[in-house]
C-alpha cells in the first residue's frame, strides 16, 4: 500500500501518511492505552467503522508503525505493536494533546498521558 506524496514538504508528507481521521487514534490507544488487538481498536470510544479500521491497521503496517503478529490460526488473528518509528509519534501525541486541551473547550488530556509524564 502506496501513499501518494503531495510535495517535498515533510509536513505534506507526515499528513499524506498519518493526517488522516483515524490513524493517531489507533496509534494513541497503542501508546496510552496498551491496545493490541483490532477488537480493542473496535471498541474506542470514537467508534472507527470497522472497514476503515482495517484498512488503517494494513496501511500503518506498510509505513513501518506498526507491526503485527498473528496469536491465532483459525479464524486469523493479529496482535499489533508499534515500532520505533511508532513509538516516536509519542511527541506529536503529546504536541496535540496539550494544544487540545488548552484551547478546545471540554476537552481532558487523558490519564494515561497524565501518568506517562510523571515517570
Amino acid at each position: 500500500m502506496q501513499v501518494t506524496k503531495r510535495s517535498t514538504c515533510p509536513v505534506a508528507g507526515t499528513l499524506d501518511l498519518i493526517g488522516d481521521k483515524w490513524s493517531l487514534l489507533v496509534v494513541r490507544d497503542m501508546l496510552l492505552y496498551g491496545k493490541q488487538t483490532y477488537g480493542e481498536f473496535a471498541d474506542s470510544d470514537e467508534g472507527i467503522p470497522t472497514n476503515i479500521l482495517a484498512e488503517r491497521l494494513k496501511r500503518l503496517e506498510a509505513a513501518g508503525i506498526i507491526r503485527s503478529a498473528k496469536y491465532q490460526e483459525r479464524p486469523p488473528r493479529f496482535a499489533y505493536s508499534l515500532t520505533d518509528k511508532g513509538r516516536s509519534l509519542g511527541k506529536i501525541l503529546l504536541a496535540l494533546v496539550e494544544w487540545g486541551a488548552a484551547h478546545i473547550p471540554g476537552t481532558v488530556a487523558p490519564k494515561a498521558l497524565k501518568n506517562k509524564r510523571r515517570r
